[in-house]
């Protein structure tokens, strides 16, 4: 089995040791064909966007691009590569942009910046507000947006 562990250092080990402002970039991943195809499979979403080539060439595009669900499914897996773990609670809302195409052959990265803390409804429970651009080889934001993050916290 794969383990690939959290990025994270003693600084951030809990909630109150997160700092607004604090920024972090992911590793790079390459989107594939296979990612398309098994994600098209997965969601049901086979629109020509993603899977008919020869249609694909004539349009804006040119080629086929990925499904932007699947760039937002990607970024949440290398920001918890690129963030520290306690950045990464139960996902509670998202605010999000689709500003440009995924192309298969396209590597992304997320660079991520912390931009709220607070006090969350239920004591011991506070939430973290991350803000995420998606970038891809050539510098361009292909997609960015919010989430923020149930956590809970040294103290309750």
């Amino acid at each position: 089995m794969l383990s690939l562990p959290f990025v994270s250092s003693p600084d951030d080990a809990f909630f109150e040791d997160l700092k607004v402002g604090r920024e972090y970039v992911s590793p790079g991943r390459t989107v594939t064909e296979t990612d398309v195809v098994m994600f098209a499979g997965l969601s049901g979403d086979y629109n020509v966007l993603h899977t008919d080539a020869e249609h694909m060439k004539g349009s804006l595009f040119g080629e086929r691009i990925a499904h932007g669900l699947l760039g937002l499914a990607i970024q949440q897996g290398l920001a918890s590569r690129g963030e520290p773990a306690t950045a990464h609670g139960l996902l509670a809302a998202l605010k999000w942009k689709f500003k440009g195409p995924i192309r298969l052959g396209d590597t992304i990265h997320v660079r991520s910046r912390i931009v709220g803390l607070k006090g969350g409804a239920e004591p011991g429970q506070q939430l973290v507000t991350v803000e995420r651009q998606v970038m891809n080889q050539r510098g361009e934001v292909v997609q960015e947006g919010e989430s923020e993050h149930v956590l809970g916290s040294r103290k309750p």
